[in-house]
């Protein structure tokens, strides 16, 4: 089965994968999508060229609206970790997120992978709602955990992470969903 997902048919996203020459938006998107952690350029530029095949940007009329990076962790390879996701004010409310999400997971990458990962704040509820919503579409439980606590992980500095584990993922069919360019 396909994953499904509810994007704007209004609405003309390229979907693709990210290239250095990306690195500055990404860097300003992401800083402008709060209450996502701002990465460094260079943080930004290593997703965009060694992790390409995990990350993946949105643009339409050559603006790039939307991005999402993430890795298979080497401790838990039948998984698939997504580590940001970011959607420009001007495409939100279109089924954004989740279309990148779905077309990411659908990458021969991420082929085998039997549960999504990604941690979340407390106060982060698009975020929650996204996963929320994908677990949902899925037919998947999302189990929550602890992962990065507050005062052990962050010295205070920063709120805790919680693990968002949602699968097993239903079985995809390759190219099924959203051609990438």
């Amino acid at each position: 089965m396909a994953f499904d997902a509810a994007p704007d048919v209004n609405e003309a996203f390229q979907l693709r994968k990210p290239s250095p020459a990306d690195g500055p938006a990404v860097t300003r998107l992401v800083a402008a999508c709060a209450p996502l952690d701002s990465n460094s350029a260079y943080c930004n530029l290593l997703q965009c060229t060694h992790f390409t095949d995990s990350c993946l940007v949105a643009e339409r009329h050559a603006q790039i609206l939307g991005w999402v990076s993430g890795y298979r962790p080497p401790s838990e390879p039948n998984s698939f970790f997504v580590w940001q996701v970011a959607v420009a004010k001007a495409a939100r409310g279109k089924g954004l997120a989740q279309r990148m999400i779905n077309a990411l997971l659908d990458r021969p990458s991420a082929e085998s992978a039997k549960y999504l990962l990604t941690t979340v704040t407390d106060d982060n509820a698009p975020s929650w709602a996204l996963f929320n919503g994908l677990a949902r579409a899925w037919g998947a439980p999302l189990i929550r955990s602890v992962m990065f606590e507050c005062d052990a992980h962050f010295a205070g500095k920063h709120a805790t992470e919680w693990l968002a584990r949602i699968g097993p993922l239903p079985n995809r069919l390759p190219g099924a969903r959203d051609q990438e360019n």
